[in-house]
């Protein structure tokens, strides 16, 4: 009588391949979240710089800066969709004829960033400070 060979895989081995392909599904998964996380404020930042600059353009043209985003040419007056949506834009606090105050606060997918509000401040002096949240290296990641 012939000797009858299969072909195929054992249990094993198909076990030891799931086992492999979850380490590295583990190890993946989150250093991929964290780059989208870093790609996705590059939204907070050009929106911001955008609402930098159209108060900057706003100013040439009127004694003081806006705290009405629809000056600037948005819809409403506050809280502000950003380009992408993963923020809301914001002039918070009361705009003079030398300072304002810009925030872009996470929102959606995006709330989960340990980086969390951007802000940039232009003093009295005319200089503009940028703060990254939680982090101060978010503004340069």
């Amino acid at each position: 009588m012939e000797k009858q060979i299969t072909k195929g895989f054992t249990l094993i081995e198909l076990m030891i391949v799931v086992l492999i392909i979850g380490i590295i599904a583990a190890i993946a998964l989150p250093a991929y979240q964290g780059y989208a996380e870093r790609a996705r404020r590059a939204d907070a930042k050009t929106s911001l710089l955008e609402v930098q600059l159209a108060q900057e353009k706003y100013r040439a043209n009127n004694p003081t800066y806006t705290t009405d985003m629809t000056d600037l040419g948005y819809t409403g007056a506050s809280n502000q969709p950003s380009k992408e949506g993963y923020y809301i834009l914001d002039i918070p606090s009361a705009a003079s004829a030398a300072s304002y105050t810009l925030t872009a606060t996470p929102t959606g997918i995006q709330t989960g960033d340990n980086c969390g509000t951007f802000t940039i401040t232009h003093d009295s002096n005319g200089e503009s400070y940028i703060a990254d949240g939680n982090n101060a290296d978010c503004w340069n990641r």
